[in-house]
């Protein structure tokens, strides 16, 4: 059997939190397995969101695919309610013009109730999310 992806909200994760709102652009897309819809920001950074896993789960591997991200932290949390997160992993993503940044992070197994990403800083003052998967098992 295969690695789940959590982040699909077909999985059962939810998106708990997102700093920016836009009506025609709305976080759960985030979730929704397609590349083809995505997030988008609304203003300053930092900006960032929550997805919430419907139980304590393994994760092995974090992967985005971004538009104009130039620094992204990931963290996460095994708390009951999205509280006390520890950090991951955090990266300075390369600029790709005209084309979505796919960024994989491999990473030792470990159990998350919530993931917390945070872009701390753009290539531009708008970025898109598409997609984000968080590939494990169950804990």
């Amino acid at each position: 059997m295969g690695a789940a992806d959590w982040c699909r909200s077909s999985a059962g994760a939810a998106l708990v939190l997102a700093t920016s709102s836009d009506p025609q652009h709305p976080a759960e897309n985030m979730a929704d397995g397609s590349s083809e819809t995505f997030w988008t920001t609304t203003g300053m950074f930092p900006q960032e969101f929550v997805i919430g896993f419907p139980k304590c789960v393994k994760i092995s591997k974090v992967a985005i695919q971004c538009y104009l991200v130039r620094t992204l932290r990931i963290e996460r949390s095994i708390s009951k309610d999205p509280v006390d997160f520890e950090q991951c992993v955090e990266k300075d993503l390369q600029h790709t013009e005209g084309q979505l940044q796919m960024e994989e992070f491999p990473l030792p197994e470990f159990p998350a109730t919530y993931l917390r990403f945070i872009i701390k800083s753009a290539f531009d003052h708008f970025v898109s999310v598409h997609r984000v998967t968080a590939e494990g098992g169950n804990k």
